[in-house]
């Protein structure tokens, strides 16, 4: 983090300097604030900007999370570094290399457009009343702090246990501090309150356009039901990372003032919520996680799936593939995931399947209506999962750990490739139960056996630039 990205705003730079009575230009590796806020247009396009950077990493967390989660693995026909550096740790040490391929997930891209956040509410904050009135600012500022609440709750759900910097510094080569999960938390919960206050004051309408995904939530009214739904995630993995009952009571007043709808009753119902869209078109992007040969799924999926549910079709069958490199690093498998039909399907941010499961975790766990709770696992597995199935073996009177099952399967293929099931398991301390395909009893290369990771470590080169910075901005596990 010690060097922020400040895309988008070279470009506003240069916009406002296209004046035939000038010939000063900008330097467009240092703008200026002052410099972008000038454009009245500057404001459309780094909000642009900021909501593309936060699609551009949503293929990357999935694929990712898949295969911290064993969901599914990357077989790259050609680069075994792809699976070998999520499953295969620092020899003896059950840590990921800080130097590998996962060093960059779950932060640089969260961190670049943290930085692009931070530049764009003072950008906002610059604008002549004239260009921007006070409401207008509130829906402006709302809506950026309700994204920065996003990004930090990825940052924090990849790094848990070690924490995380919450500040962006005015000078981007000035390190912030690492603080505590438990502060992350506090803080993501904080801004997104902030947040939902500058939205209730911002007024009918947003000073810029949002993209399609956010249909039904343009206006800084709607946007606060998403606002609100992020915060019932967020305080929900808070309370299984040591919020306890207050995080799960902060859950249930978020859950009923978000767009939750317990009244769905067909899957066009359960997918209600903003999205990722893509394109082929020029200049846009594609998923990356659609049409994708080589991600494939775990052949664990197949086995632990209830027969006859419907979402067994989020994977189809294939010719047996095995992991490359030498030695194999992963087991064959005959599945690929079909999660997203197309490389330009929609990738969800928060649907309202994840919001009924969240509904059913915060009623069982706050003893408020377990009865409820069983509601919502068995409309989600009835809309989901298709009739043929039958009821979850959970009822009202069973054990947490019962229950706790009952969630997982639920959330684990209604929720399939989102990812969400790594998360999950680590929250209720479940990792161990996640399948280990190379074990150092089955196989003969003594540094090549699998373990589950239970975060992702500070890279490399962040420690490296933290050395010697002083107390309290050293990484925790440097």
């Amino acid at each position: 983090m010690k060097k922020g990205l400040i895309l988008g705003l070279a470009g506003a730079a240069l916009l406002a300097a296209c004046s035939p009575d000038s010939l000063t230009v900008p330097n467009p590796n240092s703008p200026k604030l002052n410099e972008a806020s000038a454009d009245p247009g500057a404001v459309q396009f780094i909000a642009t900007g900021i909501t593309r950077q936060l699609r551009g990493s949503a293929g990357g967390l999935i694929t990712a999370s898949a295969r911290f989660g064993r969901e599914g693995y990357i077989y790259t026909p050609n680069e075994g570094r792809n699976t070998s550096h999520y499953l295969i740790g620092v020899p003896g040490a059950n840590k990921l290399d800080p130097s590998g391929f996962t060093a960059a997930v779950g932060w640089n891209a969260q961190y670049g457009n943290l930085r692009d956040l931070y530049n764009f509410r003072g950008i906002v904050n610059a604008q002549p009343v004239t260009t921007l009135n006070a409401t207008q600012k509130s829906a402006a500022l709302g809506w950026a702090r309700t994204l920065e609440a996003l990004e930090l709750l990825y940052v924090i759900s990849y790094k848990d246990s070690i924490g995380a910097p919450v500040q962006i510094m005015d000078d981007p080569q000035t390190l912030a501090p690492y603080v505590s999960r438990d502060s992350v938390y506090r803080y993501i919960l904080g801004t997104l309150d902030q947040a939902d206050t500058e939205l209730a004051a911002g007024g009918a309408a947003f000073p810029f356009v949002l993209h399609t995904g956010f249909a039904g939530f343009t206006t800084p009214t709607s946007f606060r039901l998403f606002n609100r739904a992020i915060k019932a995630r967020a305080a929900v993995y808070y309370a299984t990372r040591g919020g306890g009952a207050p995080a799960y009571a902060t859950a249930a007043a978020a859950l009923t003032a978000s767009f939750l709808n317990l009244g769905a009753t067909n899957a066009a119902g359960l997918d209600a919520g903003p999205f990722h869209p893509y394109s082929t078109s020029t200049g846009d992007a594609t998923n990356g996680v659609g049409q994708n040969n080589d991600f494939l799924g775990h052949p664990s999926n197949a086995t632990d799936i209830a027969a006859g549910d419907l979402r067994s079709a989020k994977w189809v069958t294939i010719a047996s593939r095995g992991a490359p490199g030498s030695p194999t690093f992963g087991i064959p498998t005959t599945l690929r995931i079909a999660r997203y039909a197309t490389n330009v399907a929609n990738v969800p941010i928060i649907r309202n399947e994840e919001l009924i499961l969240l509904d059913a975790e915060v009623k069982w766990f706050t003893n408020t209506n377990k009865v409820g709770a069983i509601a919502n696992l068995n409309q989600v597995r009835s809309i989901s999962g298709g009739a043929g199935i039958g009821a979850t073996a959970a009822t009202a009177a069973s054990s947490d750990a019962v229950f706790t099952d009952a969630l997982l399967y639920e959330r684990r293929f209604s929720l399939f490739a989102e990812g969400h099931r790594w998360i999950d398991h680590r929250r209720f301390g479940r990792l161990a139960a996640l399948p280990l395909d190379l074990t150092s009893a089955n196989t003969t290369e003594p540094n090549n056996y699998h373990f589950v990771a239970r975060v992702i470590p500070t890279s490399q080169a962040e420690c490296l630039s933290r050395v010697g910075a002083g107390a309290g901005l050293a990484a925790p596990d440097c």
